[in-house]
């Protein structure tokens, strides 16, 4: 069972400010399982705009996040990941069930439906506390840098 901090993420995930979205991997199981964090602030830029008196943080950065988090599941439990990163190809059956915002700690948990060489199929849902905030099913394909 893995833990990784921030420079960890960073040695592995070519995304940087702002749009890194994973604070810290707090559990990694390869080919299974992978639980990571990211600390919802006001200092976000995307609150500037969305919506301003009311923040939320876009749905599209609850998948992104997801994604971060599921990649790492991805890189995880192949072989020969050297020079490669897991792509975010696909998304299905994606759900908001709460609103995200400025303090919250979204939790998210990636669980693997499918794993293959360069391909992996990943259930990824996202929790404020113990509720539902988003949910999907994500598709990766890894490929050189």
């Amino acid at each position: 069972m893995a833990k990784l901090d921030i420079n960890e993420i960073k040695s592995i995930l070519p995304h940087r400010y702002p749009f890194l979205l994973v604070d810290r991997i707090e559990e990694l199981v390869s080919n299974e399982k992978v639980v990571g964090i990211k600390n919802v602030t006001i200092n976000e830029e995307f609150f500037q705009g969305h919506f301003p008196g009311h923040p939320i943080m876009p749905g599209v950065l609850i998948l992104e996040a997801m994604a971060q988090v599921g990649g790492f599941l991805m890189y995880d439990s192949v072989e020969n990941t050297e020079n490669k990163v897991p792509y975010f190809t696909g998304v299905d059956k994606a759900r908001f069930r709460r609103p995200v915002v400025p303090g919250d700690v979204l939790r998210i948990e990636g669980k693997v439906l499918r794993m293959r060489t360069s391909i992996a199929r990943i259930e990824a849902k996202s929790f404020v506390k113990d509720e539902l905030a988003a949910e999907a099913r994500l598709t990766f394909a890894l490929q050189e840098k």
